[in-house]
């Protein structure tokens, strides 16, 4: 069995959720959980997702004998939150079958991307992770367990800061919330896993950071990005970068050009700056290089991942991660990584979660 949580940090058993192999029958709610799962690795359209999840959450607390009593009645579409696509899956499942859905997908499960197999075998955790309490799609609970059947030693969550009110950005009181959560988790799953407390904070014009030395310093690890005038010149966009990496909360520079190339968001131009002072910067300080695995950002480009292997620079690969399958897609940054040639003891997430924490700790 596996467990879920809730946002105060209750606990409770996840009925009917027992895991199985692939190609095999699964209980219902890890049959949706899967399916949601394997949509969002593939960036299937949101919303049809979430009718996985949502379903998923709506059965999770009913008695066993009740699921398995409508789905035999035909009146699971009576509970609200399940259509009937839903309602079929969790009837198939109840059933001891796998859903055709289920099957079509598990086609596709392959690796994300060929030649970093080796490497994304090393890798340890995620320092770049959202959940709902920012623009992300799903409960930090439910991320940490993804990550867990991933076989991640830890996540880092890291929810946008309070300028980023596009997003949802946690205030210093929301934030403080969330911390009491993450001990909730951390208290329950003792140890075998560990959700670390982060934050990606921007960086804002004048290259300080959107939260408070406080609160910053009570983080474990901290992922600073530029969101706004991504356009700005290049020597003030350098200034502001170089500026943020010396800070000493920064750990990681997260998609450090803030280019789109592909995805429903459009395409976007790299931001200008000099890269060469920047990762200098980084070098110096000890400051990690995110390659970021989204493959609608494949940041940074390949002449700047090289440029950052050659003066000497950490690396960091991340998922940031909005839904919980896309945590898989860490594939895409083993492989960019793999093909620049980076030595992977200098990819922080391949380190145990004690070097990372006294890494990350080191400049405060």
């Amino acid at each position: 069995m596996t467990s879920g949580f809730t946002r105060d940090g209750a606990v409770e058993e996840k009925k009917l959720g027992e895991e199985s192999t692939a190609g095999t029958a699964r209980g219902p709610v890890a049959t949706l959980r899967r399916i949601a799962f394997l949509m969002e690795r593939q960036r299937e359209e949101t919303r049809r997702i979430e009718a996985f999840r949502k379903a998923a959450r709506t059965i999770l607390p009913l008695p066993e004998e009740e699921v398995r009593r409508r789905a035999a009645d035909g009146t699971l579409t009576e509970l609200t939150g399940i259509g009937p696509s839903t309602a079929a899956a969790i009837t198939d499942a109840c059933n001891g079958v796998v859903p055709e859905r289920l099957v079509r997908l598990e086609a596709t499960a392959g690796p994300l991307a060929q030649g970093g197999e080796e490497l994304r075998a090393r890798l340890r955790g995620d320092l770049h992770s959202h959940s709902d309490w920012s623009d992300g799609g799903s409960p930090l609970e439910e991320m940490a367990m993804t990550a867990m059947e991933l076989g991640h030693d830890y996540l880092v969550l890291t929810d946008h800061s309070p300028r980023l009110r596009v997003a949802n950005g946690l205030s210093a009181e929301r934030l403080t919330r969330q911390l009491g959560v993450v001990d909730a988790v951390n208290e329950h799953l003792g140890g075998s896993f560990t959700l670390l407390k982060g934050i990606e904070v921007d960086i804002l014009d004048d290259g300080s950071l959107d939260q408070t030395p406080e609160m910053l310093g009570r983080l474990d690890v901290r992922v600073a990005s530029v969101h706004s005038k991504l356009k700005m010149d290049a020597a003030p966009m350098t200034k502001r970068m170089v500026t943020a990496v010396r800070n000493p909360h920064t750990n990681v520079l997260g998609h450090c050009t803030g280019r789109l190339v592909t995805g429903n968001r459009g395409v976007r131009p790299q931001s200008q700056f000099d890269a060469k002072a920047v990762f200098t910067a980084c070098a110096e300080e000890g400051v990690a290089v995110e390659i970021n695995s989204r493959p609608e950002r494949r940041d940074p480009p390949t002449g700047l991942l090289e440029l950052a292997r050659d003066l000497g620079c950490l690396f960091s690969i991340d998922s940031d991660a909005h839904a919980p399958g896309q945590l898989d897609m860490l594939d895409y940054g083993a492989a960019r990584a793999t093909e620049a040639g980076i030595d992977a003891d200098r990819i922080v997430t391949t380190w145990d979660r004690d070097r990372l924490l006294e890494w990350a700790a080191a400049r405060l």
